[in-house]
């Protein structure tokens, strides 16, 4: 009995997941961004202990990680894509784009469908064992519920428009699946020599987190930026 209810641990875990996704999701085709954001980090942290709880004990199994790439597009994928076309009903439109109000909004979608793209290839590719290769989904949506929680008033004001909106939200599409890979966050030692671009980013956090609710974008941005330099410089 013991044996059974331990195999079932993690996937219950995954389907907190899931289930949370589901709600940000309501929660966003309703404007509730706050109680959106909630539920992705929450299931952000579920997401984090349900491989972990898998290996301490020793239940890992085929169906629990494709449900948890099905939960991932969920709460990582179609989540932050109904937060972002909420904020497309509220973004101003230049002239030119007023005929096309009412559909562009769709076009949040994309992300995740590129999402879900990202997760079929990170569950293929064995050079991500180690470290990231494009943007990783949980971080692609808390960058989003970040940014839109954070700065919803300069978002929504006549500084910003529908047209940087999707141009943004595009240029993450393609982070999603580029094939930059990302600094790994692993330390094996503590050396400077070794480890020069770790320290470098985790000291370019500190004034991030004077920026408030903002931060966590904020910190993904300088991440991506991080991992550019130190490919290019071989920090």
């Amino acid at each position: 009995m013991a044996n059974i209810i331990t195999r079932h641990i993690p996937n219950s875990i995954t389907c907190c997941n899931l289930i949370c996704g589901c709600m940000a999701t309501g929660a966003a085709f309703h404007g509730q961004y706050h109680w959106a954001v909630l539920m992705i980090v929450l299931g952000a942290v579920f997401d984090f202990f349900d491989g972990m709880s898998a290996r301490a004990l020793g239940v890992s199994s085929p169906i629990g990680k494709e449900l948890d790439s099905l939960a991932d597009v969920v709460t990582f994928g179609v989540a932050p894509s109904a937060i972002i076309f909420y904020l497309f009903h509220e973004v101003v439109y230049p002239e030119v784009l007023q005929p096309f109000k009412s559909y562009i909004p769709y076009s949040a979608f994309l992300l995740a469908a590129f999402s879900a793209l990202r997760l079929a290839k990170f569950n293929l590719d064995t050079r991500q064992t180690n470290q990231f290769i494009g943007l990783p989904t949980p971080a692609n949506a808390l960058f989003w519920s970040s940014l839109i929680l954070g700065e919803h008033a300069f978002l929504v004001s006549p500084r910003f428009n529908a047209v940087f909106l999707f141009l943004f939200m595009f240029l993450f599409c393609m982070l999603l699946v580029a094939e930059v890979p990302l600094i790994a966050l692993k330390f094996k030692d503590y050396s400077w020599a070794n480890n020069r671009a770790k320290y470098i980013f985790l000291a370019g956090c500190l004034p991030c987190f004077f920026l408030g609710t903002s931060c966590f974008a904020a910190i993904i941005m300088w991440y991506m930026v991080m991992s550019v330099v130190s490919n290019k410089y071989r920090l």
